[in-house]
């Protein structure tokens, strides 16, 4: 898995990229071998609109299925990058168990449809 880690609009300081880090393994630690690739944008503002505040978006790329994408704006960064991540905690879990519920169906459905072969005596 790879992982980048982009500052927007002001220099990342090494407390502020190793504290990322942590919270990384933190959140997603357990997960962290079904990821592709993990992306965090760090940026001053919404970029949208006028609101001020911290953002930190979340991307993260999953092996043969739809990005993960979460973004969370707060009046400090490392609030914003805890709730950042705790969400992209929980958008994951859902994603990989909608996945594992999908193919244990898929399984089932198969085996009932194989006939069942009968025992030799």
């Amino acid at each position: 898995m790879n992982f980048k880690i982009q500052a927007r609009d002001f220099e990342l300081t090494e407390a502020l990229e190793n504290y990322t880090l942590w919270r990384i393994r933190r959140s997603l630690g357990t997960q962290l071998d079904r990821v592709r690739s993990l992306r965090i944008g760090l940026s001053n503002g919404d970029g949208q609109s006028n609101v001020a505040g911290k953002r930190c978006q979340v991307y993260i790329a999953l092996p043969q299925q739809r990005d993960v994408v979460v973004e969370d704006v707060q009046e400090d960064m490392y609030d914003a990058i805890n709730s950042a991540l705790h969400r992209a905690r929980q958008a994951l879990r859902r994603r990989l168990s909608k996945v594992r519920t999908r193919s244990q169906r898929a399984a089932s459905k198969r085996a009932r449809l194989v006939p069942a072969q009968p025992e030799a005596a």
